[in-house]
């Protein structure tokens, strides 16, 4: 009985701190938008068993305006990374749309970067990051996901980053 008690006492923090995704969102001053229309001929998801395939997403500033341009040209890195983590607010509206409850979420899978960039550009890997770290943020553990991040010579109205992904939900 001791024993227990101080496994008790000892895992007591964990059960504190714990947060639900929308408290950790909260935490960090942002709110979870609407989620965007698709702007074409499909569905911003699709559920087949506990898989979810999100559709590509791209970014929008403050304004509910495109963030738009290449990067190595009209975008810096740091904007590239600012612009991935707004395409990880909307992939969240669109969970939070499907499941209700982001708690659902057992796990993001992979995720697909595309990079409007010139073709000498290198440094994809670290646009995709403000992806990445909004997903590990929000999600913890679960967050954590296999990824590439590759250039495109243009991407739709010129976004400047589009992703899609794959979630494991309950």
């Amino acid at each position: 009985m001791k024993n227990l008690l101080i496994v008790l006492l000892l895992l007591l923090p964990c059960f504190i701190s714990a947060q639900t995704p929308e408290e950790r969102i909260e935490k960090m001053g942002l709110t979870i938008p609407d989620a965007p229309a698709p702007a074409a001929n499909y569905v911003n998801a699709v559920r087949t068993g506990n898989l979810m395939y999100l559709a590509g997403k791209g970014p929008s500033g403050p304004d509910g305006k495109w963030i738009t341009g290449k990067l190595g040209a009209d975008l810096t890195v740091e904007q590239g990374y600012d612009a991935a983590k707004s395409v990880a607010m909307a992939h969240i509206a669109v969970l939070k749309s499907e499941l209700g409850d982001l708690s659902k979420v057992k796990r993001i899978v992979k995720v697909n970067g595309m990079i409007n960039s010139l073709p000498e550009f290198t440094e994809h890997s670290k646009v995709m990051n403000g992806y990445s770290d909004m997903m590990v943020t929000v999600f913890g553990e679960k967050g954590k996901h296999a990824r590439s991040s590759v250039g495109m010579c243009s991407l739709p109205y010129n976004i400047a980053v589009e992703v899609e992904i794959v979630v494991e939900v309950e």
